[in-house]
Formats: structure tokens, sequence, C-alpha cells
């Protein structure tokens, strides 16, 4: 039995269509949707629409840089609900991406919590707070006075601007990214200050070309800085709208430890973090790509901002270690210009002279638009002050009037019949208190009167004059600038950024001679050449040398201690430093007790090589000790040489060329004794030696030496024995060696200085070659007397007190 069909029930109506027709449209659709609605930025303000919404809702919701900041939440919500419905994470990205200066050049978005990094993701926007940043002020300031027009948000109850006002061209400042169906967009920040003197000189130069702007805008400024490289991508991008530029991070070398130089990176290509760098090293040392890395570490921190810390094995070329990782890392990163926008509703390829001219012209126009809304408003405003002098000059009539009449309208009708006024002065006059109604009222308003007629007359000037109204919008960009603006961030490089000594250099540094030096303050350091050590009279800028050997840049040296040991090192471990001819300094050396294991108390006392010609060395102890030690190297990181008494120390030792020369002792009382190298018979590592000086009771050996010059000097520094070191400046002098007449091994020697009176003890003393030069606690010099022929003279007050005295001849 058929079934017969209720009247309320519903009827199928199906309706049969074309699929691929059906597709093609819904396409077009949501294409038409995603270019006009969400992906591409306007040329005119340079936002998105979900960013001027964004901007719109927190100056509607008077969140500006003067009042508390609120949750991202609550602005979230509030444009989600208003005038964007397109979820919540949309909008929170976008927020985010507005207040993050490492992504935009100039922040619309003053955010306070965690709004993410390069390498992390922002918190939820229960947790962050936002308010707008005083250059979003910039971007919404004038909505209230005419200057953009409105339309319906997508429910229709309420109004939003199609653009924004922009008092800076944001599309340049802050450039744009998004992907669009079938078009994206790809535009680079830049600096303020640059874009506002391109853009006043398009204002004067109308006809201006892309070549004419690029003198005052060369090229992108990244809120990361970095090096831009090579300037021929930018100049396409400017002048076809597409382009490829190269950004290089910012690195030097530095000596980062004791032992190791590193590569300190401090600025990074745009929008690349240190955890991807970091984590792309790691993938290219493990895949054996790159050598030479010993360790990287990120040292960023809120104070000294970004500093990435690459350590470079020792041996391993710094510089051309940095040329592979720019090859192979985001160190160096490509940015592709592609500078897409809307014009006029429509998607286009801008070059530099479109984009700025569409900004140009909008700013014109909202000039424009706001002057024409200021001339109206003093016009009314005019009209009604103009109202209010007829009626104070008529008073008595007016009241008349107004107390003889039935209701507000006939009051009304008689005021404008009687005195000729509009309508709106007779309501404002009726409207009026009574107070406003004095002398000192009419004052005001004819005072008034002046100030409105003059302003119309500014302002008229203004709309009529098209130069005028040029002029205005450059000073106000102008203020601005001056306001919001910057140093630039990023070099531009015209050549490619490769250094060719670096490119074509080997990674590993080669096994080629070199000085080890050692100065009086304890650095250490190598300097890669095979010339002589420099010999100048000239007064040393820093510090002096006191001991200097040659070896080879991957050999090994020792180090001569107090406590009578050889310590092996290493030389490729020190840093390199460059030799000057003025004078031999080591202000980039490093400490000599981070390089090598020395004992409690135990001191660096001279170099030695370790080969298999060394001639031997002399040590000379506190006790009046010396001994000559056969070369005797061993396959061991330290060994001894001498063996000590309990008390006594090494105070002297060095590497002997030969037997010629006198071995010097001078002890703390002022006495001084040589004689011959040859005297002392050289013994095994075992020995303890033999004696050297005789010494007074309480008195103790202070320096000892091998002084081989016939031109060599003695220079002494006498002071108290009781002053702390460093306190007191003492007495020296310097005088000839030859004025002291050799003796004996074994005996008491000869006086080299008389005490005065707070005097009783030397505190330091050095005999060898001309030039004598003496170095204060710090290493700055100290000027040394001329040399004189009194051998038991006294002394005469040096500039400041004297830790060490030595030669700049090695």
């Amino acid at each position: 039995m058929a079934k017969t069909p209720v009247d309320d029930e519903p009827v199928e109506n199906i309706v049969n269509i074309d699929v691929s027709e059906e597709m093609e449209t819904s396409f077009l659709e949501y294409a038409y949707s995603v270019i006009y609605s969400r992906a591409l930025p306007d040329a005119r303000d340079g936002l998105k629409p979900v960013q001027r919404r964004i901007l719109y809702s927190m100056d509607d919701m008077g969140l500006r840089p003067d009042r508390p900041h609120v949750k991202c939440a609550r602005v979230v919500g509030d444009v989600m609900g208003k005038l964007h419905p397109h979820g919540d994470t949309a909008i929170y990205d976008a927020l985010v991406r507005m207040g993050q200066p490492w992504a935009v050049r100039l922040p619309v978005i003053d955010g306070h919590g965690n709004f993410g990094s390069l390498d992390a993701g922002p918190a939820a926007m229960r947790y962050t707070e936002c308010r707008m940043a005083p250059a979003a002020l910039a971007m919404t300031r004038g909505l209230d006075e005419d200057t953009v027009d409105f339309r319906p948000n997508y429910d229709g109850k309420l109004d939003e601007p199609v653009v924004l006002p922009a008092a800076f061209p944001n599309l340049l400042v802050n450039g744009s990214t998004g992907i669009a169906v079938g078009m994206a967009t790809n535009i680079p920040p830049h600096n303020l200050v640059e874009c506002v003197q391109a853009i006043k000189h398009l204002l004067k130069h109308p006809d201006a070309s892309v070549d004419d702007l690029m003198r005052f805008l060369p090229g992108p400024d990244l809120p990361s800085g970095g090096k831009i490289i090579g300037l021929d991508g930018v100049r396409d991008g400017y002048h076809h709208g597409r382009g490829s530029f190269k950004i290089r991070a910012t690195a030097r070398v530095e000596q980062v430890s004791p032992r190791r130089k590193g590569i300190v990176v401090t600025e990074l290509p745009y929008m690349v973090g240190p955890e991807r760098i970091i984590e792309q090293i790691k993938t290219l040392v493990q895949s054996k790509k790159i050598s030479g890395i010993a360790d990287v570490k990120d040292l960023t921190d809120l104070t000294k901002g970004l500093r990435l810390v690459i350590e470079v094995k020792n041996g391993i070329n710094p510089d051309a270690l940095l040329e592979q990782l720019y090859k192979h890392t985001k160190l160096e990163d490509n940015f592709g210009i592609n500078m897409v926008a809307l014009v006029d509703g429509q998607p286009q390829t801008l070059s530099l002279l479109d984009a700025l001219r569409v900004y140009t012209d909008h700013r014109l126009d909202v000039t424009l638009r706001r002057t024409r809304f200021r001339y109206e408003k003093a016009s009314a405003d005019l009209h009604l002050v103009q109202g209010l002098l007829i009626a104070i000059a008529d008073i008595d009539d007016v009241i008349a009037i107004i107390r003889g009449s039935d209701d507000v309208a006939s009051a009304r009708a008689k005021l404008i019949e009687v005195f000729d006024l509009s309508e709106t002065q007779a309501n404002y006059i009726l409207d009026l208190q009574l107070r406003r109604l004095t002398k000192f009222s009419q004052i005001e308003l004819e005072k008034r009167r002046e100030e409105l007629e003059r302003t119309m007359a500014e302002l008229a000037n203004i709309i009529e004059n098209d130069a005028e109204l040029r002029t205005l919008v450059a000073r106000e960009l102008d203020e601005v600038a001056r306001e919001h603006g910057t140093p630039r961030r990023t070099i531009l490089l015209a050549g490619s950024g490769a250094s060719v000594s670096a490119s074509t250099a080997p990674l590993e540094i080669a096994d080629d001679p070199c000085w080890v030096m050692l100065s009086s303050t304890g650095l250490v350091a190598r300097a890669d050449t095979d010339e002589a050590m420099p010999a100048s009279g000239r007064r040393a800028q820093h510090d002096l040398i006191s001991s200097a050997i040659r070896t080879t840049a991957r050999g090994e040296y020792g180090v001569l201690t107090s406590a009578g040991r050889v310590v092996r090192a290493q030389a490729i471990e020190l840093p390199s430093i460059a030799l000057t001819a003025d004078a031999p300094t080591l202000q980039g050396g490093s400490p000599i007790a981070e390089l090598v294991a020395l004992d409690k108390d135990e001191r660096v006392l001279a170099l030695t090589t370790l080969a298999d010609s060394t001639f031997g060395w002399a040590l000379g102890t506190r006790n009046g000790v010396v001994k000559r030690v056969n070369p005797e190297l061993l396959n061991r990181d330290a060994w001894e040489v001498i063996r000590l008494d309990a008390g006594d120390e090494v105070v002297g030792a060095l590497e002997l060329a030969g037997d010629e020369g006198e071995l010097t002792f001078i002890t703390t009382d002022a006495q001084l004794l040589h004689f011959p190298v040859s005297s002392v018979r050289p013994q095994g590592r075992s020995g303890g030696g033999v004696a050297g000086i005789r010494l007074a009771e309480g008195a103790h050996a202070l320096w000892f030496g091998v002084v081989d010059d016939p031109d060599a000097v003695v220079a002494t520094v006498s002071g108290s024995s009781s002053a702390l070191p460093g306190t007191q400046a003492g007495s020296v002098k310097v005088t000839p060696f030859a004025e002291y007449p050799g003796k004996g091994r074994g005996t008491g020697g000869v006086r080299c200085h008389r005490f005065l009176r707070g005097e009783d003890a030397l505190i330091n003393a050095w005999a060898g070659p001309v030039p004598a030069v003496a170095a204060a606690e710090s290493g700055a010099p100290v000027e040394l007397p001329a040399a004189s022929d009194r051998r038991d003279g006294s002394g005469v007050a040096p500039p400041m007190p004297i830790a060490a005295v030595g030669t700049r001849r090695h």
C-alpha cells in the first residue's frame, strides 16, 4: 500500500550538480578568502586583516603603553568575538609575532611573559600579557578623525577600519610573510629612519627612480643584525619585486679558554635560532663532514644577548673552519624577496618604488582627510562661538526672550528670528550655563574666535596647496623617525664576504717555526714566525718578556718551575699573537698557571726547549745552591731536575747555550757573585747541586741567571723586607755588569747596592743584556734610571713599584 505524504513532513529535494563545477567554485571562494582575508598584507598599512583587527581592538579597549598589561586571552577573545571569527590560535600567533623583537624591526605589541624564542613557541595565552607598544599608537592615531573608511564586521553589528592610518611604512619596516593560494609574500624588514628618508625624497621628487631611492634605503635592516652578502639580489628585489640575498652571521675568533680558540657568534641570520645551529653542527660532526670542533656552547643571556661559542680543537685554523660552517650550516642563509601585497584590493608584485608610492599616496590621503575633518570641526566651533558672541552682546534681550517664551521650541524660534541665528547656534545658546555669560567669557570667546580663524586658514592652506600637504607629511614622518628610529643593525657587504686567505688556507695549522714567550705577569703565548725576536730601545707598551724560546706550532716546550721540575706542554695550545716591531707584548696571552699543572705555591721561572740538542739547564736555589743538569728528556708530563732540601726552592732556572757566560747570584742583602759556567760540573737529574754563593745570616738568594753579554747591566731594587709586596716603590739602580769583579764559586760576592734609610733588603734584581726594562704588578712599563758606574751606590725612586725587570732581547 502506497504511503500518503503528510503535509508537515519534509519533502526530499535532490539537486543534481556537476562535481567539477562545484569543486572549481568552492576552491575559488576558498582561494579568494585566503588571499584577501588572511595571507596577504595591505600595501598601505602593511597589515594582514588579523593584525589590523588586533591593533584596532586593543586601541578600542584602551590598552595603551601607559596602561597596565592585560591577559592575551582577553585580547584574543575580544578580537575573535567581534571582528575575526577564524579561531584563537591564528589570532594569538599573529599577536605574538608583532611583539617579538627578533621577528619584527619595530614591535607594535608590548608583551609580558614568555613570548617564545627563535627555537621555541610562546606560552599559552592564559599566561602571557600584552598592551600596545608606543609604535602601535602611530599606526592607529587618527582613527577618530575620519582618516580611513570603515566597513561592517562579519555579522554587521559593528564597524571596523578598512585600513589603519599608519604613520610609518609598516610594510617595509616590519616586513611580512605569508602563503596564500597560488601566491606568497616574503618582505624583509627595513630601517625606519632610512625608509622615512626615502619617502621624503619621493615626496619632493615624485618621478624618482629605484636607484635614487636606494641611496637612502640601500638594503634591508634585519632585527637580528648579521651581514647581507652581495647586493645584486637586493637590487633585483627592489627593481622587480623578486630577488634573493645571503645573510651571514656575525662571528669572530676569540681565545675562549687558556688552551683553545673559539668562534664566537653574536648575531645570527634572520629567524635562525642558536639551537638549530647547534643541532646542525652536531650532525655534521657525527657524520664527519666537519672536523676540528671540540664543543659548542650556548651562553646567551638577557644581559649580553646572543653568544654562541664554538670551541676549536688545537691545531685547527679557526678562520678556515668558520668558512666551512658558513657553507654547511644556517650561519649563512638565503632570503628570497617576494614583495606581494594588496593594492586596491588586488594582489600585486611591487618594486621598492611601487611600495613607497602606495604608502605615500595613502599617507597623503590620510593627512588630507584628517585636515578636512579638523577644518570642518573648527568651522563648526567657529559657528557656535560667533553665535555666543551675538548672544553676549545682547544678553538682556536674550534672557527676556527666553523668559517670555512658553517652551523651548518657541524660545528657539524667537532667537533665530530676532538675532538671525542658525538652529544650531540657538540650541547651543539655550543649553548654555549662565556663568558663561560674563565679560571674561566674552574676552575668551573673542580670543577663541581668532584662534579658530587662524587655524582654519592654516588648514585651508594645506587642503588647497599640495606642496604644503607634502611638507606636513614629511614633517610628521620625521617626528615618527625621531621617536621610534634606531641605528642600522645589519651590515651591507657588496662583495661575497669570503676571506681569500680563510677560504684557501688549510683547515689544520701547519707545523711552522714559532716563538713561545712568557711575560713577567705570567702570560704565555705563541708567535707564528721564524724571524728573530724584535729588539728595540723603545719603551714597551705593556708587560715585558721574561723568557722566550723557539719551537714549532705543533711542537712541545718545557716549563722550569720553582719546585725544580720540568713540565711538558704543547705549543699548539697557546694563543697566537703578532709580534710588533716596537716591542713584543703578551696582552693576548693566557695565564701559564692555567695551561700547566702546578703544585701549591709552585711558580714558573722560565721556558725551555725539549729537543735532543738541548745543552742542559742551570738552576740556582734560595739557599745559594747551583746546579748544571745534563739534558735528560723523559717520556713524562713532568719530572724533577734537582733534589731540593726542605724549605729550599729554585729562584732562577734557564736553558744553557754552552759553557760560555757567567753564572750570577744576587742576594737580598745586596751581594752579587758571578763565576764561569764551566766551573760547575754537570750532574744528573737526581743530584742536589753544589755550593754557589755563601749567604750571610738571614739572607737568601733573590735572583739567579747567566750573563754572557759584555755590555750587560745589573738592575737592583731596594726596599723594606717587612713591607707588603707592591706597597712601596723603594729605590732602583742600574749599573754596568763589568763593574762587578768575578769571584770563585762558594764565596760571598761583592756589594751591589747601598741601602737608604728605611731600606734593609733588595726586593727585586736582574742582570742581563741591554736595554733593561721594568714592569709593575699590572704589567705596565716603569721607567728605569740611566746606568751608573757606582756599583755600591744608592738608587733613585721609581715612578711606581717595580714587580719585574728584564730585557727585550732573547
